[in-house]
């Protein structure tokens, strides 16, 4: 049986206090096994990306249970976390400093860690992302969209994490590079033996790349199942169903064959 890599049991948050409090998570519950993909969708606002920053080490104020590898994570972060988990973000040009090349970029994560052959290591991780090693002298604004977060993924992958936690990953990207990028993001995986965590409102991208799926709703885990089963009739909860319509009509609408968005 193969064990879980991320457990996560009753998490809640909460932003504020008494009156003007905002119950952000509500025991989120759910694990994801070792070497799987798994999708978190829901509208805007169901705490999707907050389940990420939680893992991530950003908000520390959570109460509940969160365990990596079996692990118990504390609530303040620690440098064994940043070696195992790490986040690619939604927007690459927002998340690469404008100034500094990407050579710097993916040397500053080695140097806060004490890795060394650091320049071996960047031209390994650019090849394994599909960039060549020219592209370690180029800031952000001489890359493209799908250049630049190809360039994200490597400075996540630098410090070999077993996680990757993708925030939305392709939605900033131009649909022709997006199959690009889910296509590197799954060759990873199944290459390195990655666990993924994908926040999305794109059931496409859910299809392409995720195992199961849990949907989210206010803050609460409405429903978890097999991404196989979304184009099925197994959805039980009327909101996961009604997200799978959604996610039809807007392929009619596109013109792009049912089968491709829920394949």
């Amino acid at each position: 049986m193969t064990p879980n890599m991320i457990e996560i049991e009753k998490l809640n948050l909460t932003f504020g206090h008494g009156p003007q409090a905002n119950h952000v998570l509500r025991d989120v519950s759910f694990a994801v096994k070792d070497g799987e993909s798994f999708g978190l969708v829901g509208e805007s606002g169901s705490g999707k990306t907050t389940v990420l920053r939680c893992l991530a080490g950003q908000y520390t104020h959570w109460s509940g249970e969160m365990r990596i590898d079996g692990k118990a994570l504390e609530h303040k972060l620690d440098r064994a976390r940043c070696r195992h988990v790490q986040m690619v973000f939604q927007d690459p040009y927002g998340s690469l400093h404008p100034r500094h090349t990407v050579e710097t970029a993916l040397t500053e994560p080695m140097a806060i860690h004490g890795i060394g052959e650091r320049q071996e290591r960047i031209g390994s991780i650019l090849a394994k992302v599909g960039l060549n090693d020219s592209y370690r002298f180029r800031y952000p604004h001489q890359l493209s969209g799908g250049q630049r977060q190809r360039v994200a993924i490597a400075r996540a992958l630098i410090l070999e994490p077993r996680i990757l936690l993708l925030d939305e990953p392709t939605s900033a990207l131009d649909v022709s590079v997006q199959a690009e990028i889910l296509n590197l993001l799954a060759d990873l995986r199944q290459r390195d033996g990655l666990t993924y965590l994908l926040v999305t409102h794109d059931l496409g991208v859910v299809a392409h790349l995720c195992d199961r799926v849990a949907v989210m709703q206010q803050g609460e885990i409405l429903e978890t199942l097999a991404t196989s089963d979304l184009a099925g009739s197994s959805p039980k909860n009327a909101y996961t169903r009604m997200l799978v319509d959604a996610s039809r009509e807007y392929s009619r609408k596109q013109e792009i064959p049912e089968t491709v968005l829920l394949a």
